[in-house]
């Protein structure tokens, strides 16, 4: 199964900061508390993943509301897997994660742009930057809904 990073929780947690600040300093929103509760067994544990089957409901609710505020996918419009390179010169994937990224679950398709950005060779992160941002093509609804 795919787990969830601590920075993803960390960017969910920051994410639903801003959309619902807390009205004394003290208070949380039930976003924000679901997601502190697994944050902070992971830091009590010392555990950069969490499973995300595994994950209490709310928490991955909230967590799957700032993941669908992300792009879907690294791809940008250039995909060297179809001339048959192993792994995409446009984006970084590999062929068989081109290939599968539609079923794929929300964590494993973050886990691969983990991997893609900390590796940041793909011309998405440098030649192509910009089209990266601005010309992405744009995410395709969730058909598991």
């Amino acid at each position: 199964m795919a787990g969830i990073h601590i920075t993803d929780i960390e960017s969910a947690i920051n994410f639903w900061r801003e959309r619902k600040p807390s009205p004394d300093g003290v208070t949380l929103a039930p976003e924000l508390r679901a997601l502190a509760e697994v944050y902070a067994l992971m830091v009590y544990y010392r555990e950069d993943e969490a499973d995300e089957k595994g994950f209490p409901p709310k928490a991955y609710e909230a967590w799957k509301a700032w993941y669908d505020s992300t792009p879907d996918t690294p791809c940008i419009a250039i995909c060297s897997t179809s001339q048959g390179d192993e792994t995409c010169k446009g984006c970084g994937r590999t062929f068989e994660e081109v290939q599968l990224w539609p079923e794929m679950s929300p964590a494993a398709k973050r886990q691969t742009w983990r991997r893609i950005t900390q590796h940041g060779e793909a011309w998405r992160f440098n030649r192509y930057a910009e089209r990266a941002r601005e010309g992405a093509p744009p995410k395709p609804e969730d058909e598991s809904r």
